[in-house]
């Protein structure tokens, strides 16, 4: 009885020692099917865990909640820039660098989306080196302005001499196979508009009255076709609540609700600029036709184009040219970029900054928006952005 139960006692060590063997195999081999970092700290831990392979990053959405995970190593490499002039305006470069580095210093303890190291964490990249980034290349163009001399910035030897250059991969789920980022165009239209409201300026474009806010979100309840039900008219159950601030055509209200800003040239001759503020709650809906979102935005006059902002007051004044709107959630604001691609056979350069936002890029790692210019009709923006690339190879600049 004592040898057959040492034998049972044998094999039984022998199954158990087995199944260690095969455990462990699986777990020297086996990555996880998703890794799902809720912090900056665990994104780092995975760093160090993968040995600098593999850093898996939890791509949030703008209500902040986990959508999937990425691996930052195979979206983000290090690499040196291509060699060729890189084309801006300066003073214009100057002005977004400046005026969103100046979001930084002001809003930062306000706005904590903006603190979020995002994927760049992957490369070490923290939002304090974005900052340096801002300021080193500021003091480089005020210098080379002040000197009446093509800036520094343009040469790609300076470039990768005194800046890491961090090539973007796009990751989209839906097209797997997706290399360069989708180059998306936006811009300001200008459209013809009246103080009151007449038989052909009728849509109404609102904005939320202060005093207001306060009491409830009210503006919450409702989509966009609610709105233009004419809940906010006379006899309307909502009346008195919200401002009309300027009567558009039907087409000059989805331009600023696609746009994100308008210029109204109002039939007395005068003529504002009016900007976004706050939306519904409800989210843009990719493919969906515009005139069947649900989304609705609430407008206030502004002083010119404005991009990324927590509240209207304190949004980033935007120049054309040098500006990218982006997701600044999981990439980031203030994220310096030069962007690749070809044309009439030629390499092409251009830099521009991260400066702006939209429900499409919320999440995207595989689109940027450039702000193409103040056009007159879609006729005059698409003859303008045929020159544009449809897809292109972003690099984002960190100083050394």
């Amino acid at each position: 009885m004592t040898i057959l139960f040492n034998r049972k006692i044998q094999i039984l060590a022998g199954i158990v020692a087995f199944s260690l063997v095969i455990l462990g195999h699986k777990n020297i081999y086996a990555q996880p099917e998703i890794s799902q970092p809720n912090t900056q700290q665990e994104i780092t831990q995975s760093q160090s865990k993968a040995k600098d392979k593999s850093v898996f990053y939890s791509v949030v959405d703008e209500w902040q909640k986990y959508k999937y995970s990425v691996n930052g190593k195979r979206v983000l490499q290090p690499v040196k820039l291509p060699t060729a002039k890189i084309n801006f305006n300066q003073k214009d470069l100057l002005t977004v660098l400046n005026n969103t580095r100046q979001y930084f210093q002001k809003y930062q303890q306000k706005d904590p989306d903006i603190s979020r190291n995002g994927l760049l964490l992957s490369q070490g990249v923290t939002v304090e080196e974005v900052i340096k980034t801002l300021d080193f290349m500021i003091t480089v163009l005020e210098e080379d302005i002040s000197n009446n001399r093509p800036t520094r910035l343009q040469n790609p030897d300076f470039i990768n001499a005194n800046f890491r250059v961090i090539k973007w991969s796009a990751y989209n789920p839906e097209k797997p196979q997706q290399k360069q980022l989708r180059i998306t165009k936006y811009a300001v239209f200008s459209h013809t508009g009246s103080h009151t409201k007449t038989a052909k300026y009728n849509i109404p474009l609102y904005s939320l009255k202060d005093d207001l806010l306060q009491e409830d979100k009210f503006y919450t309840k409702y989509t966009k076709q609610d709105v233009l039900s004419g809940i906010y008219e006379p006899g309307g159950k909502e009346f008195g609540k919200v401002e009309p601030i300027a009567y558009l055509t039907r087409a000059g209200l989805e331009s600023a609700l696609m746009q994100g800003t308008i210029l109204v040239n109002f039939t007395d001759g005068t003529k504002d600029f009016f900007n976004v503020d706050r939306n519904n709650g409800i989210s843009y809906v990719k493919g969906l036709n515009p005139k069947s979102q649900k989304r609705y935005w609430y407008f206030r006059k502004v002083d010119g184009i404005k991009g990324y902002g927590h509240k209207i007051e304190s949004k980033i004044s935007i120049e054309p040219g040098v500006t990218f709107a982006g997701d600044v959630l999981n990439i980031g604001l203030g994220r310096v970029i030069v962007m690749e691609y070809n044309q009439g056979g030629k390499k092409q350069l251009r830099m521009g900054v991260i400066a702006d936002t939209g429900g499409a890029f919320l999440p995207n790692l595989h689109q940027l928006d450039y702000l193409a210019g103040i056009f007159k009709d879609y006729k005059e923006f698409q003859q303008y952005i045929r020159q544009l690339p449809e897809y292109a190879t972003p690099y984002i600049l960190v100083k050394k």
